[in-house]
């Protein structure tokens, strides 16, 4: 089975609203430019192009690039990658930060004279809009999503000598198999070979480095917290001022918890138009930019993991149950030789020579398959579990609660009915 890889090629820009320096998006240009039956426009997506907000900036910042997660009404996740760049403003766009400036200048007095204000802010000589280019897929391949748009913003900002329609037109009708491992070459007609690796299951996450990353950042006890609060339905909230380390880490979550699914709210980047979602009872995993870590200090019951600072709070209300002993200190044990084998040789007086540390990509395979193990040990037993009910249906231990209210089971039995049966007649 295949599927396209991209749906939507959109174009956005930034105007500032009246009086105000905050801005909103604008679609200059979309591609398919009707909506296909099985997949709608996405709506509210210009939020997730620029999460802080559309802002002018004084200074022409460099390109940047990262991967928000959408969910549609069916459960379904598409993955909206976006590049953003930073042009001048036109002439007859150009608007001062704060157009309410003009009416602090003059301030009438009780006479009903006017004066000037002394302290209004200077109009910088040149601004500079964001544009950002995105591309819609229900595939996951962050690779080519981050190839295909540098190709693109060349073509735009260089002026290559290649057709954009042309390039545009073979993105939206590339097709990959859904899974299988096998390897697809496409091209986007402009000299350029991408080749892009299917998993072998469609079931499969990919986490690339995001778990080997996470680990890094935040360090074994806290993931191992994490991973045993996303377990028992706690909300977890990262932060970090980079777009793409929030998409990692809660892409390195979700790889743990396989195989099992998580089934509540999903957002790694949550715009700061929609802080509100963070107040909602159902659980959650959501990264949010560390500029508004002061709106997410008022949260009672969200455990907080500070990606940049490398730390997780707990608030004292939650309690989040640690793994069975002695799963837990094997498991931090095995962690531990993973990301530092050096650990195990450090005291000893002729230690071995030293062999080169894993890579990033096998390191993170190798933190996966501690997990997978960890489940395995977790749920041995719960087919046989379920052997015995699907075979005996029948209650299998039955307590008499006539004859145990007639025998003296001696002090402290309560008389309960869900005594020991030896207190049964």
């Amino acid at each position: 089975m295949k599927r396209l890889l991209f749906f939507f090629f959109l174009f956005f820009f930034f105007f500032l609203r009246q009086g105000s320096g905050e801005g909103q998006g604008q679609i200059l240009q979309r591609f398919p430019e009707k909506d296909w039956e099985d997949n709608p426009f996405p709506q509210g997506i210009e939020l997730f192009c620029q999460p802080s907000g559309w802002q002018l900036c004084p200074e022409r910042n460099p390109p940047t690039f990262f991967v928000a997660v959408l969910t549609d009404i069916n459960s379904e996740r598409h993955y909206c990658a976006c590049l953003t760049f930073w042009e001048p403003v036109e002439s007859t766009q150009e608007v001062v930060f704060n157009e309410d400036t003009t009416e602090q200048e003059e301030e009438a007095d009780e006479g009903g004279q006017a004066r000037l204000s002394s302290t209004a802010p200077a109009q910088p000589s040149q601004l500079f809009a964001p544009k950002t280019l995105v591309l819609v897929s229900r595939l996951d391949h962050t690779d080519v999503f981050r190839n295909s748009l540098g190709l693109i913003y060349a073509v735009h900002v260089e002026g290559l000598n290649v057709c954009l329609e042309n390039v545009i037109g073979n993105l939206l009708t590339c097709t990959v198999p859904l899974a299988g491992g096998s390897q697809r070459t496409i091209s986007l007609g402009a000299g350029d070979r991408q080749v892009i690796q299917t998993p072998l299951v469609d079931s499969l996450p990919v986490s690339r480095c995001s778990v080997a990353l996470l680990f890094r950042q935040l360090g074994i006890t806290n993931v191992l917290s994490l991973f045993c609060a996303a377990l028992t339905e706690h909300k977890v909230l990262f932060l970090s001022r980079s777009y793409q380390r929030l998409a990692d880490a809660c892409r390195g979550l979700l790889a743990l918890l396989f195989p099992l699914r998580y089934s509540f709210t999903y957002v790694p980047i949550l715009p700061a138009q929609l802080l509100e979602v963070l107040s909602t009872p159902t659980p959650f995993i959501i990264g949010v930019n560390a500029a508004f870590q002061a709106e997410t200090q008022e949260l009672l019951d969200v455990i907080v993991a500070d990606l940049d600072g490398g730390t997780v709070t707990v608030p004292e209300c939650v309690h989040i149950p640690p793994l069975p002993e002695p799963l837990q200190s094997q498991t931090h044990n095995v962690l531990s030789m993973v990301l530092d084998p050096e650990l195990e040789l450090a005291d000893l007086a002729f230690p071995p020579p030293t062999t080169s540390a894993s890579s990033l990509k096998m390191q993170d395979k190798e933190l996966r398959a501690v997990f997978l193990r960890l489940f395995a040990q977790l749920l041995q037993g719960y087919r046989w579990c379920l052997h015995i009910v699907r075979i005996h249906p029948e209650p299998v231990i039955r307590f008499h609660k006539v004859g145990h209210s007639s025998v003296d089971c001696g002090p402290g039995c309560g008389q309960d009915a869900g005594c020991a049966p030896s207190c049964q007649s």
